[in-house]
């Protein structure tokens, strides 16, 4: 029924205030989720797990790299391509050998006794690797060495040079017949490999 004052055809709007309304900024309490046992136990417990993550991830990674390396690690073959074996009898008093090993070149001198005598007069004092020859040849008829230079490792060539050794035309480094750097940019003397001589005249490389 419209009331009075109200023009005809319309229905006036009743407007209620309500002084009870629910104050919505209210924060909702959690005291019931929160742990029993306190800050130092939760904290205990978590680096407890962060530690146990760590060695769990350290341990998997070690066996990783474990796995990786015995993959990658040499054969039975490939280890057997690591040794060269030399027969001494065939290079004959005064020559050179060169032979391939590990993909280098190594060269095999049978010295004569003239070679020995030269190689021991040398006063080590004046070289510039000092080395004695017997520290170069274990067996003094016998000088085993790689033949790349100490310049930057090109290979030197046999029996020429100003000391009758070896000679390295790309940079004039000159070896005497002990191998030993004697004039030109070389710093060291040339490098003895592993080597060992066996039963029935055999050198064994590596």
């Amino acid at each position: 029924m419209p009331l009075i004052g109200t023009p005809a055809g319309l229905v006036a709007q009743v407007r209620f205030n309500h002084s009870s309304a629910r104050d919505t900024t209210q924060i909702p309490s959690f005291d019931k989720y929160k742990s029993g046992s306190g800050d130092a136990s939760n904290r205990a417990f978590s680096y407890f797990m962060v530690g146990t993550t760590g060695a769990l991830s350290f341990l998997g990674a070690k066996t990783t790299v474990a796995d990786f390396l015995a993959n990658m690690s040499a054969s039975a073959d490939v280890l057997a391509l690591a040794k060269v074996e030399v027969d001494l009898s065939t290079i004959p008093e005064g020559r050179n050998v060169t032979i391939k090993w590990r993909g280098k070149p190594v060269f095999i001198r049978h010295r004569t006794a003239d070679e020995i005598e030269e190689a021991n007069s040398v006063n080590i004092k004046d070289l510039r690797d000092p080395q004695t020859d017997a520290e170069r040849a274990s067996k003094p008829e016998w000088l085993v060495m790689l033949g790349v230079c100490t310049h930057l490792g090109c290979v030197p060539i046999g029996e020429a040079g100003d000391y009758g050794g070896w000679y390295c035309p790309c940079h004039g480094s000159h070896y005497d017949i002990s191998g030993r750097i004697r004039k030109g940019p070389a710093p060291l003397n040339l490098e003895i490999p592993v080597h060992s001589f066996e039963e029935g005249n055999k050198l064994v490389i590596g």
